[in-house]
């Protein structure tokens, strides 16, 4: 598991540390993750992991209520400047220790899984799949390829995703750089 410190230093070096807000390949994965969103619009969505909020923003087009975590204080603070819309509430939180309350038709996943053990998977997992109301989706998107920082890569944290009982796989896209996948609950 990557420790929580390297977040806080990795944006205390710079802003946007992958990029997120400029590079054509995070353009293009976030275009594809919105436009997989089986339905049109979404009551209440979660989205741990938010970083400088450049997918909440599109999200938030999509969603009545939108929970955006981060806990890494200043990418936070960078997520709120960038979404200014009504109906989403950014926190500081780390999942799986901590989960929002309530239920919701829609959690997305980017760029989170491999920066976790094995265990804070299951965690993620399981939380998931117990705030998810029926016929809701669970959007995962990650990188493929092995880092330093992952405990595991992209492809091998869907494969447990696929595995999970109650999550029926509704939609896979895998390109060289990324693994896109939307399960609906059963």
């Amino acid at each position: 598991m990557t420790e929580p410190g390297y977040f806080d230093d990795l944006y205390a070096r710079t802003a946007d540390p992958w990029g997120l807000s400029t590079s054509a390949y995070e353009a293009r994965k976030y275009a594809l993750t919105v436009a997989a969103l089986p339905h049109e619009r979404y009551q209440r969505c979660f989205e741990p992991g938010c970083a400088i909020g450049v997918l909440t923003a599109l999200l938030a087009t999509r969603c009545d209520e939108l929970v955006a975590w981060d806990g890494a204080p200043r990418a936070l603070e960078q997520a709120r400047a960038r979404v200014d819309e009504p109906g989403v509430a950014f926190a500081l939180g780390r999942v799986p220790a901590s989960w929002p309350r309530g239920r919701f038709d829609l959690v997305v996943v980017s760029e989170l899984l491999y920066f976790l053990g094995e265990a804070d998977r299951a965690g993620v997992r399981d939380k998931a799949c117990q705030s998810l109301l029926p016929d809701g989706h669970l959007v995962a998107v990650h990188w493929r390829h092995a880092f330093d920082e992952a405990s595991t890569d992209g492809d091998a944290a869907h494969a447990e995703l696929d595995a999970t009982p109650g999550l029926t796989n509704v939609l896979h896209a895998v390109e060289t750089d990324f693994r896109l996948d939307v399960w609906a609950r059963e």
